[in-house]
């Protein structure tokens, strides 16, 4: 009977070239946050991925990129130290886009912080070109890591070779027991991941200068009390009152963000409980409010204040 195996792994590459979507596609669940936003990953989700013969755990790290503040700095350290201490590293590279310098780089970057770790290549979003292409780029990605490295095709979406990756990652993985129970699909706490989901929605289809400066702090999650005065659909038993700050680093990004008489605030709101009660497994009221903290990227107090 072939032995049991289990360790960690961390999806690596540039921004949106697949990874949270395939975290999500290998758990089964949505833990981890998907944007074509750089930077859109701040903490260090871990997805468990279960099999008979194997435990995967994802570590999804923010990109690894040049930084311009003290924030990118932080996030970068947190890269480096989470190369350094998983099993294996898998750099993904989208079907439908070539290999360019960023890329390069991200290689480079691995190979000096973390030589003893072993590195496969997946290729990603193979469903969005045809064969050749797909062979084209598999010989590309192989070209660039050496031919020691395995190289992998998948689509997350559709769901196509998504075991045979599991399989891939297993075998490079160390003999040992499961390092957490049947049935976990994370050890994130939950504000975290409802933190995350608010950041997504407020993210989504907004302009370009918003991404770096928003933070989600989830201030309290308390036991929703009934009231007489409100439709019951508000005040069902066992819901939950979170109450969320969103910070940004100036008024004009509160602006966008809150939208013409609070329209896209309340979007923003509808969007995150349902992946927050998705997460949950209760029905919850979301109070969400915006605040202004000045060039908090910059600033090391702010910095601690809000987490990172």
């Amino acid at each position: 009977m072939a032995e049991f195996r289990s360790g960690f792994v961390c999806f690596v590459g540039r921004p949106n070239t697949g990874k949270s979507t395939l975290t999500n596609a290998l758990v089964g669940s949505k833990i981890a946050i998907t944007s074509s936003r750089p930077q859109t990953t701040r903490h260090t989700i871990r997805g468990i991925v279960h099999r008979e013969h194997a435990q995967l755990i994802l570590v999804d790290t923010p990109g690894l990129h040049r930084p311009r503040t003290l924030l990118g700095q932080r996030l970068n350290d947190l890269v480096r130290d989470t190369y350094s201490e998983v099993d294996v590293i898998a750099l993904c590279i989208p079907a439908d886009e070539k290999i360019g310098p960023g890329d390069k780089w991200i290689v480079s970057q691995i190979k000096q912080m973390a030589p003893k770790t072993t590195v496969l290549g997946v290729v990603t979003k193979i469903d969005k070109v045809g064969r050749d292409q797909v062979a084209q780029q598999l010989m590309a990605l192989s070209q660039l890591l050496g031919p020691e490295a395995d190289v992998v095709p998948v689509s997350a979406v559709k769901g196509e070779q998504v075991e045979v990756l599991v399989d891939v990652i297993a075998s490079k993985m160390p003999e040992g027991p499961a390092f957490y129970p049947d049935g976990e699909l994370t050890d994130e706490p939950e504000e975290t991941l409802m933190a995350e989901l608010i950041r997504e929605a407020a993210l989504e289809g907004v302009r370009d200068e918003l991404p770096h400066s928003l933070a989600v702090v989830i201030e309290e999650v308390l036991p929703r009390e009934e009231d007489e005065d409100e439709p019951t659909s508000r005040s069902a038993p066992g819901m939950l009152d979170v109450h969320a700050l969103l910070y940004v680093e100036r008024p004009s990004q509160k602006a966008i963000i809150i939208g013409k008489g609070g329209a896209r605030l309340k979007e923003v709101g509808t969007n995150a409980r349902k992946g927050i009660e998705h997460i949950l497994g209760v029905r919850i009221y979301l109070h969400l409010h915006v605040k202004v903290a000045k060039d908090w990227q910059r600033d090391p107090k702010q910095l601690g204040k809000l987490g990172f």
